[in-house]
């Protein structure tokens, strides 16, 4: 008598279990083709970092850390690199890297334009918000189904459970960033003729772009995190080695592949913050 009866129960799942098994069925074609995209580009990246000798890399990381940042960061974060490789997990931190960058280049060509249309109509922003809202509350393993169900087993779910899981920053910073920028520039560019387009690409996108440049580091590092869950659906890389550490009990072997993907997140997010700051504008 205390517990809530049955009788009421709403099964909510059920007709999201058949929606996507019909998808799956009706548009098997069209997630082949999405399939086949993905995976070409993602071993496109794959091959490239790893056909990288790994002391052109470390070079190469301390130029990009000296220049948005300073010396003593390039020197940082090409130590971090070189901690990685003396672990043993230099090939495994490429393959997580390659999943990192083509899941956020997906979520910034696909969150930026929403986020830039969503500034502009308010209405599709207010129905949009609780969506987002349930994107980023949703527990992310939860993803991780209707990716296997779509995709099968192995890196192109993964990559697509990572995009659909890092996607709401860059949208929601994106909007903030459009709407942000203030009203006396926008009178100014309007009194100069210039079109929505001329006023979008010149005067609101420069301004914007810290915050967008926030929205990518959000981005980035929500992909940095939902790429080892993936690990579970097949996904190769570090997040993998963690849960064979798991399996086995391996202290030691979860500890390096733990510690590597610490240092690939500090790395990450210290390089796409300073990068975030050159775009700042001085008031």
């Amino acid at each position: 008598m205390m517990g809530f009866p049955n009788l009421f129960r709403i099964h909510l799942g059920d007709p999201v279990e058949t929606f996507i098994k019909w998808i799956t069925i009706n548009y098997e074609g069209f997630f082949d083709s999405i399939k086949g995209i993905i995976l070409w580009f993602l071993i496109g990246i794959q091959r490239g970092l790893i056909a990288i000798p790994w002391f052109v890399l470390l070079i190469l990381l301390f130029l990009i850390g000296w220049k948005v940042k300073s010396i003593k960061a390039g020197i940082s974060f090409s130590l971090m690199l070189l901690t990685i490789g003396l672990l043993g997990y230099w090939n495994d931190t490429m393959l997580t890297l390659a999943i990192v960058l083509t899941s956020v280049l997906i979520s910034l060509i696909i969150g930026i334009p929403i986020g830039i249309f969503s500034a502009y109509k308010e209405k599709f922003e207010r129905y949009s918000k609780p969506v987002l809202d349930a994107m980023q509350t949703m527990p992310s393993f939860v993803y991780l189904i209707p990716a296997i169900m779509l995709f099968g087993l192995g890196s192109v779910p993964a990559v697509f459970a990572t995009m659909i899981y890092s996607l709401p920053p860059v949208i929601r910073l994106t909007t903030l960033a459009i709407k942000s920028v203030s009203s006396e520039m926008l009178e100014a560019a309007n009194s100069f003729g210039a079109t929505q387009w001329q006023i979008l690409i010149k005067v609101e996108l420069p301004q914007a772009l810290p915050t967008i440049m926030a929205g990518v580091n959000q981005t980035t590092m929500m992909a940095m995190s939902m790429v080892v869950i993936a690990s579970m659906i097949g996904a190769k890389g570090l997040g993998y080695n963690v849960l064979i550490a798991i399996n086995r009990t391996d202290i030691g072997m979860g500890v390096e592949a733990g510690t590597s993907i610490v240092l690939l997140a500090i790395i990450i997010d210290r390089l796409t913050q300073a990068i975030g700051s050159k775009f700042e504008i001085e008031k």
